[in-house]
Protein backbone atom coordinates (compact mmCIF):
# COMPACT_ATOMS: atom_id res chain seq x y z
CA UNK A 1 0.00 0.00 0.00
CA UNK A 2 1.17 3.51 -0.69
CA UNK A 3 2.43 5.09 2.55
CA UNK A 4 0.85 8.43 1.60
CA UNK A 5 -2.70 7.05 1.44
CA UNK A 6 -4.81 6.22 4.48
CA UNK A 7 -5.80 2.57 4.84
CA UNK A 8 -9.26 1.61 3.66
CA UNK A 9 -11.68 1.13 6.55
CA UNK A 10 -14.64 -1.29 6.30
CA UNK A 11 -17.42 -1.88 8.82
CA UNK A 12 -19.67 -4.94 8.74
CA UNK A 13 -23.04 -4.12 10.34
CA UNK A 14 -25.24 -6.73 12.05
CA UNK A 15 -29.01 -6.33 11.76
CA UNK A 16 -32.34 -7.97 11.08
CA UNK A 17 -32.72 -8.98 7.46
CA UNK A 18 -34.87 -11.34 5.39
CA UNK A 19 -36.54 -13.03 8.38
CA UNK A 20 -33.39 -13.49 10.45
CA UNK A 21 -30.11 -11.83 11.33
CA UNK A 22 -27.44 -10.94 8.78
CA UNK A 23 -24.42 -8.74 8.28
CA UNK A 24 -23.97 -6.12 5.61
CA UNK A 25 -21.19 -4.14 4.05
CA UNK A 26 -22.62 -0.96 2.55
CA UNK A 27 -25.98 -1.96 1.09
CA UNK A 28 -25.04 -5.59 0.39
CA UNK A 29 -26.42 -8.16 2.88
CA UNK A 30 -25.21 -11.64 3.68
CA UNK A 31 -27.53 -14.61 3.80
CA UNK A 32 -29.73 -14.64 6.93
CA UNK A 33 -28.68 -16.48 10.09
CA UNK A 34 -31.01 -17.77 12.83
CA UNK A 35 -29.54 -15.60 15.59
CA UNK A 36 -27.65 -12.38 16.20
CA UNK A 37 -24.66 -14.30 17.53
CA UNK A 38 -24.50 -16.52 14.43
CA UNK A 39 -24.59 -13.46 12.15
CA UNK A 40 -21.95 -11.71 14.29
CA UNK A 41 -19.69 -14.79 14.13
CA UNK A 42 -20.03 -14.91 10.34
CA UNK A 43 -19.23 -11.18 10.10
CA UNK A 44 -16.16 -11.62 12.32
CA UNK A 45 -14.93 -14.47 10.10
CA UNK A 46 -15.47 -12.30 7.01
CA UNK A 47 -13.57 -9.44 8.69
CA UNK A 48 -10.64 -11.74 9.54
CA UNK A 49 -10.48 -12.91 5.91
CA UNK A 50 -10.28 -9.27 4.83
CA UNK A 51 -7.16 -8.82 6.95
CA UNK A 52 -5.13 -11.87 5.90
CA UNK A 53 -1.68 -10.84 4.79
CA UNK A 54 1.37 -12.60 3.52
CA UNK A 55 0.74 -13.04 -0.18
CA UNK A 56 -0.92 -11.36 -3.10
CA UNK A 57 -4.48 -12.48 -3.74
CA UNK A 58 -7.29 -12.35 -6.23
CA UNK A 59 -10.49 -11.22 -4.52
CA UNK A 60 -14.07 -11.39 -5.74
CA UNK A 61 -16.70 -9.06 -4.31
CA UNK A 62 -20.20 -7.84 -5.03
CA UNK A 63 -20.81 -4.09 -5.29
CA UNK A 64 -23.92 -2.26 -4.12
CA UNK A 65 -25.47 -2.46 -7.60
CA UNK A 66 -25.29 -6.28 -7.44
CA UNK A 67 -22.49 -6.72 -9.97
CA UNK A 68 -19.49 -8.92 -9.20
CA UNK A 69 -15.87 -7.74 -9.49
CA UNK A 70 -12.50 -9.47 -9.47
CA UNK A 71 -9.47 -7.55 -8.22
CA UNK A 72 -5.79 -8.24 -7.55
CA UNK A 73 -4.53 -7.04 -4.16
CA UNK A 74 -0.97 -6.87 -2.93
CA UNK A 75 0.05 -8.76 0.23
CA UNK A 76 0.27 -5.61 2.35
CA UNK A 77 -2.82 -3.85 0.94
CA UNK A 78 -5.51 -4.83 3.44
CA UNK A 79 -8.31 -2.73 4.95
CA UNK A 80 -8.96 -2.04 8.60
CA UNK A 81 -12.21 -3.85 9.49
CA UNK A 82 -14.78 -3.55 12.29
CA UNK A 83 -18.02 -5.37 13.15
CA UNK A 84 -20.84 -3.24 14.62
CA UNK A 85 -24.50 -3.60 15.57
CA UNK A 86 -27.07 -1.57 13.62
Amino acid sequence: MNEESAPLHLTYHIGRHDGGWAYRLGDVWSEPYPSHSAARGAAQRAARRQQLEGRDAEIVFQSEDGSWHREHVEADDRPEVDVANE
